[in-house]
């Protein structure tokens, strides 16, 4: 999995002495125990076509043959168990002749999640179909007026594939980061000539998307203390809401798992760590550190939120964040208690609160899944 793990230049909000290595050998213990569960439940949920759930969503298929890929229990097996290779076929059958990877519309939610997922089969078969993927998504970028000019809020960011509506900063996250796990596979130029998403525009759409008023030209953009350096969900709307403040203008809320988003995306964009935007989204995300709550939204969207957690937080080779209280915490040993205390006795998870499809124990017991498998795979073999 060196392309998922190692494959970004590493940067870090802080740093401080890990835990002692009988603690994470025990955090590994758990992780992988509840891993193995997990995906046995998620195993009998396959449908004997070889998807799961809802076959007009490729991405829930993709999240749940990612989650069995990244199990540690498979130890180094390269060979495929006969329900995976099912699985597989099934989602490369369901590729487009315009090279996405969906059934139901949301064509870049769809073939991202599924790019992940060849991905991560590490099978040479799959290479051409990914590199057909890939195209697709940079398609996806949008460029309003004046062509290679931001001269729209929308211009270099993604949306869910249909032109006629808005870009946001969820799907230009997963887009950037598909495409970015994938570029190994271009570069010796074996795949013939190969487009490339236009980086500057794609940064200059995540500024957009940053409460940071020196970075972002929108005018929605603020620098009040309680939003400043994080993200929301695309130039000009926040699923957090808004609230007013004291001087009487008018905030956009930034929220947990949008902030952390941005900060992988960042990274996947290649930003230096010093650099103003990332320096601020890391501030915010300390102060609003959380393994209880996705910030700003609550239990809204918390196994999403988990998952941009560890990603980010992994990517970046952070291990631990010092928080304004001064507290240092091991965001690896919080995060991955709060998720095994969690898991319900059939292996499984499942949100309560149903919004964006969290009531669907396939996608967030994947996530969760994938969020275990993140944690385990940041501690080092020598720890």
């Amino acid at each position: 999995m060196k392309h998922f793990i190692t494959f970004f230049t590493s940067i870090a909000l802080c740093f401080s002495q890990p835990l002692a290595a009988a603690e994470h050998e025990s955090l590994k213990q758990e992780i992988q125990q509840s891993i193995a569960r997990g995906n046995a439940w998620l195993l009998t949920k396959q449908n004997p076509d070889g998807s799961w759930d809802d076959g007009g969503l490729t991405a829930i298929t993709a999240l749940a043959l990612t989650a069995a890929m990244r199990d540690p229990n498979r130890a180094d097996e390269k060979e495929l168990t006969p329900s995976i290779k099912s699985g597989y076929a099934w989602l490369m059958g369901q590729q487009k002749p315009d090279g996405g990877i969906y059934n139901r519309g949301l064509s870049v939610y769809n073939t991202a999640i599924s790019m992940t997922a060849l991905l991560a089969a590490q099978q040479p078969d799959y290479e051409a179909a990914i590199v057909r993927a890939r195209k697709h998504l940079i398609d996806q970028q949008w460029d309003l007026g004046k062509a290679k000019e931001s001269d729209d809020p929308n211009d270099g960011g993604i949306g869910y594939g249909s032109k006629n509506t808005h870009t946001d900063l969820s799907n230009t996250y997963f887009a950037i980061e598909a495409l970015a796990l994938s570029q190994h596979l271009i570069e010796d130029g074996r795949h013939g000539d190969q487009p490339e998403l236009n980086w500057d525009a794609a940064r200059q759409f995540l500024s957009r998307s940053q409460n940071l008023r020196a970075t972002n030209d929108q005018p929605w953009a603020s620098d009040d203390e309680a939003n400043r350096g994080g993200f929301i969900y695309r130039p000009g709307e926040s699923k957090a809401g808004e609230e007013k403040l004291p001087d009487g203008s008018v905030a956009l809320r930034s929220y947990g798992s949008m902030s952390y988003a941005g900060l992988l995306s960042f990274i996947y964009a290649k930003m230096d760590a010093s650099d103003p935007r990332v320096v601020a989204v890391k501030s915010w995300l300390t102060k609003n550190y959380s393994v209880k709550e996705n910030p700003g939204l609550g239990d809204q969207g918390l196994y999403y939120y988990y998952q941009t957690m560890a990603k980010a937080l992994t990517v970046a080779n952070i291990t631990t964040m010092e928080l304004s209280d001064g507290r240092e915490v091991d965001w690896r040993k919080e995060l991955g208690a709060e998720i095994l205390s969690r898991q319900r006795e059939d292996g499984s998870w499942i949100n309560d609160n149903g919004r964006w499809m969290e009531s669907n124990p396939v996608l967030v017991t994947a996530y969760n899944v994938l969020s275990l498998a993140q944690i385990y795979d940041s501690i080092p073999k020598d720890d």
